[in-house]
C-alpha cells in the first residue's frame, strides 16, 4: 500500500476531496439513523434522548397514506427510469451521428441548459404555463376558441406534467454518459459496417446498442437503487401545497416534509428515511443479483 501511495501520489491526492466529501456528508451522518428509534428532545440531543422503540415507524404506517405515497413514489420513479432511458439513449445516438462538430456542440448546449435551472425557477415556469387565468397554454386555448383547462384542480394531468418536466430537465445531462460510451466505441467497426453496406440504422442496431449495454445496465441499476426516493424538489416546487393534487402527486419525501412541518417530530422523519434506505438497499441487491445471474459481467458487484 505504501509503495502504491508513493507511486501514484498525485492520483491519490486528486481523490482526497471526493473521499472527504463522501465521508463528511454520507458516512458520518449515518450515526444519526439512531434518531429513528428515539423520542428526540432538543435539550438532550441525539444520543441522550430517550428510546422510543418502533413508535416512530408506526406513525408512517398508521397514517393511512403509507401505501399511497409508497406506490406513487415507485410508479413515478419507474416511469422516470424507463422514459429517461429511452430518451437519453435516443439523444446520445442522435448527437453522436451528427456530422458537424459545431452542430453537435450546439445541440449539447441546448439540451444541457435545463439541467442548470433550479427547480424553483422551473416551478415558476410551470405555473406561468399552466395557470388558469393567465397561463400561456390557457391563453392560447382561449385564443383558438377552446375551453381553458384548470390544471391545478385536475390531478389526472399531473402524471404527464411531472414526467415531461423531469425528462426535460435531466435527459440532456444524463445522455452524456451514453454519449461518452458511444464515442469510446472503435470507429473501425462502423467503417467496416459501412463497407459491407450497412446503413445508419443498421449500424446503430448492430454496433452501437449492443456495445453500450454494460453502461446502460449500470445506469439502470444505479437508478433502481433510488426507486423508493422521490425527487423532493420536483414534486414540491411544481405541486406545492395544493391539497387537490396530493393523492396523484404525493411521494414519501413530500409527505414526510409536510408531516415534519406540522408535528416537528424529527424521529418520525428519521424513521421514514431509514425505511426508504433499507428498501432501496434491498431492491438494488435483488436487481444486481438478477443481473449477475443473467450476465455476471454487467453487474455492479
Amino acid at each position: 500500500m505504501i509503495k502504491e501511495l508513493r507511486k501514484h501520489k498525485v492520483l491519490f491526492a486528486m481523490m482526497v476531496p471526493a473521499v472527504v466529501y463522501f465521508f463528511l456528508l454520507c458516512y458520518l451522518p449515518m450515526a444519526g439513523t439512531v434518531l429513528a428509534f428515539k423520542n428526540y428532545r432538543f435539550d438532550k440531543g441525539i444520543f441522550l434522548s430517550p428510546w422510543a422503540g418502533l413508535d416512530n415507524f408506526e406513525f408512517f404506517f398508521r397514517s393511512g397514506k403509507a401505501l399511497l405515497v409508497t406506490s406513487n413514489t415507485v410508479l413515478y420513479n419507474a416511469a422516470f427510469i424507463v422514459s429517461g432511458l429511452l430518451l437519453q439513449l435516443a439523444v446520445a445516438i442522435v448527437i453522436a451521428e451528427m456530422g458537424g462538430r459545431f452542430l453537435r456542440k450546439a445541440a449539447q448546449s441546448v439540451l444541457l441548459f435545463p439541467f442548470f435551472l433550479s427547480w424553483v425557477v422551473v416551478g415558476a415556469i410551470v405555473y406561468n404555463l399552466l395557470n388558469y387565468d393567465y397561463g400561456f397554454l390557457n391563453v392560447l386555448l382561449r385564443a383558438v376558441g377552446l375551453q381553458p383547462i384548470d390544471f391545478y384542480s385536475s390531478p389526472g394531468w399531473w402524471k404527464y406534467i411531472l414526467l415531461f418536466f423531469h425528462n426535460w430537465k435531466y435527459v440532456g445531462y444524463n445522455s452524456l454518459v451514453y454519449l461518452a460510451a458511444i464515442i469510446g466505441i472503435d470507429r473501425s467497426l462502423y467503417e467496416a459496417a459501412s463497407i459491407d453496406g450497412a446503413n445508419v440504422f443498421q449500424r446503430i442496431r448492430r454496433i452501437t446498442l449492443p456495445l453500450i449495454v454494460p453502461t446502460t445496465v449500470i445506469m439502470v441499476l444505479l437508478s433502481v437503487g433510488n426507486i423508493f426516493r422521490g425527487n423532493f424538489d420536483l414534486f414540491y416546487q411544481l405541486v406545492g401545497s395544493n391539497g387537490l393534487l396530493f393523492n396523484a402527486t404525493d411521494v414519501i419525501d413530500t409527505f414526510v416534509f409536510r408531516s415534519l412541518l406540522s408535528s416537528q417530530d424529527i424521529g418520525m422523519s428519521a424513521a421514514t428515511g431509514l425505511y426508504q434506505s433499507v428498501v432501496c438497499f434491498a431492491v438494488i441487491l435483488a436487481t444486481n443479483a438478477l443481473v449477475r445471474r443473467v450476465q455476471p459481467d454487467y453487474s455492479l458487484f
